[in-house]
């Protein structure tokens, strides 16, 4: 009986560190699987777009816009190009410039924030119209009578 005895506390001794390693090999892979996503989130995640890197500015000439009561706007253009833009023609920017400011009225011009929106209204149409091509876009005249 005494030998009975012995053998039932060492098969329960043999089932503790079988346990104990299943635990410990279980560990090791989560932390090896969080390791893995970390490091694939930092070194291989692909990245967003990329901002586009600034490149040449295309200054054009004034031109004079017809507002509404017979006043006009001479209003000067320079177009932020990105880097990898290929050559752009103006005519499709005073084209969209005259479009945009034709027939406005010269009190509205004057509200405050109503420039810069007219503004970022003529970029986000340029931006369109020019495939991405132009990133700002600059007053550099900008006179009403």
């Amino acid at each position: 009986m005494s030998t009975a005895t012995l053998e039932k506390p060492a098969a329960g001794a043999d089932e503790v560190p079988a346990k104990g390693g299943k635990k410990k090999l279980v560990l090791i892979v989560v932390v090896l699987l969080v390791a893995g996503a970390a490091g694939w989130f930092f070194f291989l995640k692909p990245s967003g777009p990329k901002e586009p890197e600034p490149g040449e500015v295309l200054t054009l000439e004034p031109i004079q816009v017809n507002l509404a009561d017979g006043h006009y706007l001479r209003i000067g253009l320079a177009l932020q190009l990105t880097a990898d833009a290929k050559e752009a023609d103006g005519s499709e920017a005073l084209d969209a410039t005259i479009d945009l400011f034709s027939g406005v009225d010269q009190a509205e011009l004057m509200k405050p924030g109503q420039r810069q929106k007219l503004k970022d209204e003529l970029t986000e149409t340029l931006d369109h119209d020019y495939e991405g091509a132009v990133m700002e876009v600059y007053f550099t005249e900008f006179v009403t009578q």
